[in-house]
């Protein structure tokens, strides 16, 4: 399960992450786009509920340096031992540079030269050396973790795949298909490397409503240069073809329009709980092992009742009874 949970203030969360493993759920992972930091709900949920396995799902490679992302790590693995997976990833040009007025140059050499670092840092050695896009010279974690922390990292095309499954511990996803989930697990190229995909879920039986909000969220997205390569690569620049001529032309609101129906039934798990957890199975089946469901929100959710029950009904224990 993807935290915070929209529309839902971070208090109210013990209660909901309490409940996860007695719905069948394993772990809790964190995004960081505009609302909260990667960590800090990470913390919370490592006192909530001490059985959830916490992931980052992404910490970018550019808005922190890199001994500020060892020692962020080394402290949660310190918090929940064994149980904190680091995610890595480059983030975006609106992330890095429209908002923290970073530069954003040269994303696969930093998130390489990151990962590398990190890994280095985290084992407790000593660090120094000129990586491509960054010096270090002798940083030392003061308390390295104990047990071994594992690091993905976020990919989109084949480089950085193959970067994931020869370097990282696996590969985290995002804005795919079912469909699309093999041509990935090739691409990263190692049978052990571990896959973890974020899945975005609107469980209404309201199609319209569904498409109406995969249409905005799609274009608001895919319209991002690596997202718009990452979904060429995948094949769907016919598809896709007038939404990112209209964006780059100013009509936003005919770019969404012209997203195609199909496309939105392939990137976002729509329908009843049941179909839900039956579409969330496919991705399994086609190779995730750590399905992240971001659930989005809906007309029938009000409450935080209601989204503990959307919940339960979402979660695998629901399809077993």
């Amino acid at each position: 399960m993807t935290i915070p949970l929209p529309g839902t203030p971070l208090p109210a969360h013990a209660e909901l992450v309490r409940a996860l493993p007695g719905w069948g759920y394993t772990d809790v992972w964190s995004s960081e786009v505009s609302g909260a930091d990667a960590f800090t709900p990470l913390a919370l949920a490592s006192v909530w509920q001490p059985q959830l396995t916490l992931g980052t799902a992404i910490v970018p490679v550019f808005t922190r340096g890199p001994a500020l992302i060892a020692q962020s790590a080394a402290t949660m693995a310190a918090a929940a031992p064994g149980r904190f997976v680091l995610g890595l990833g480059a983030s975006s040009p609106a992330i890095v540079e429209q908002w923290n007025g970073l530069p954003f140059e040269q994303p696969f050499q930093r998130s390489r030269d990151v990962l590398r670092f990190v890994r280095a840092a985290l084992s407790g050695e000593k660090v120094s050396g000129d990586f491509d896009t960054f010096t270090v010279a002798g940083f030392r974690l003061e308390q390295p973790p104990v047990e071994r922390v594992e690091i993905l990292l976020a990919a989109l095309r084949p480089q950085m795949l193959a970067l994931a499954g020869s370097e990282a511990d696996g590969a985290i996803l995002n804005w795919l298909s079912a469909e699309d989930v093999g041509r990935c697990v090739t691409a990263v190229a190692n049978p052990r490397a571990r896959i973890v995909a974020r899945i975005f879920v609107c469980p209404t039986e309201d199609a319209g409503y569904a498409r109406s909000l995969g249409r905005r969220l799609i274009s608001a997205y895919l319209t991002v240069p690596a997202y718009a390569q990452f979904h060429r690569w995948l094949g769907r620049t016919e598809q896709l073809g007038e939404l990112w001529r209209l964006w780059s032309a100013g009509e936003r609101a005919a770019a969404a329009a012209a997203i195609p129906d199909e496309v939105i039934d392939a990137l976002i798990v729509h329908g009843s709980a049941a179909d839900c957890r039956t579409l969330l199975g496919q991705y399994v089946t086609a190779g995730v092992e750590v399905p992240v469901l971001a659930v989005l929100p809906t007309p029938e959710v009000r409450t935080v009742e209601d989204l503990a029950r959307t919940l339960a009904e979402l979660a695998p224990a629901a399809g077993r009874r």
